[in-house]
């Protein structure tokens, strides 16, 4: 089925519904951000074909569903991790006791309600956090925790498929929590052959990690040759 557009004052974007492809990345908006296609829905099989294609979900509550693909594309080399001196003495003391996949429904929901600089609300709506439980029971959506005394106090979640690793968002109550949960998950997968993180955008806190920006085209190259193990 063809897609039919949205106009927009900067450009159109396909809409989409829930038989409809997603159009060429080349349609994406340079501005703002790659937004690529309006519409569909959060299914297993849509949010997977997404994922495989460079393209990602975020949208604020009461917005349809936006579908992006940003270029430059922020990543991470697992090998490039940057470990400051501050957080590897953090690490060090050993405040926190880490664990994978535990309590992922309550990493999403705690991501969800974290307040972020320069945010009104969240994009992690219900929506959003039953569709990636249904991810995480489906084998592909994965999360890293940080504990202390027997509350979950920090953490990450994100997607990944075959040698691909794709990050979400985090959150922390106890500082250094989601850093010390994030650089014990690049470890794991980095002892999983993953070769690539998607971090999405450029932020000065990705960038201090060690995550550089590359062309969206070398991105998707990178991707389809990762995801292949899938």
């Amino acid at each position: 089925m063809s897609n039919a557009y949205y106009q927009l004052a900067n450009g159109r974007v396909a809409s989409l519904d829930d038989d409809c492809d997603f159009p060429p990345l080349s349609d994406a908006l340079t501005e703002p951000n790659g937004l690529l296609a309006i519409g569909a829905d959060l299914t297993l099989p849509r949010l997977l074909s997404a994922y495989k294609q460079g393209i990602f979900p975020w949208f604020s509550e009461g917005e349809p569903i936006l579908w992006w693909s940003p270029d430059p594309r922020m990543v991470l080399y697992p090998s490039n991790l940057n470990i400051s001196k501050s957080l590897r003495k953090t690490i060090q003391q050993a405040k926190f006791d880490i664990r994978f996949n535990t309590a992922f429904r309550q990493v999403i929901s705690a991501c969800s309600a974290s307040t972020r600089n320069n945010q009104d609300g969240t994009w992690i709506n219900d929506d959003i956090i039953n569709a990636y439980c249904e991810m995480h029971d489906a084998g592909y959506a994965i999360s890293a925790e940080a504990w202390q005394e027997g509350k979950l106090v920090g953490g990450c979640y994100g997607v990944k498929i075959g040698n691909m690793f794709y990050g979400e968002s985090m959150f922390h109550v106890v500082a250094d929590a989601s850093k010390v949960a994030f650089v014990s998950l690049v470890q794991k997968l980095q002892t999983e052959s993953v070769g690539l993180i998607d971090c999405q955008m450029h932020t000065k806190h990705l960038a201090s990690l060690g995550a550089t920006e590359i062309h969206r085209d070398d991105f998707i190259r990178q991707l389809s040759f990762l995801i292949k193990t899938d």
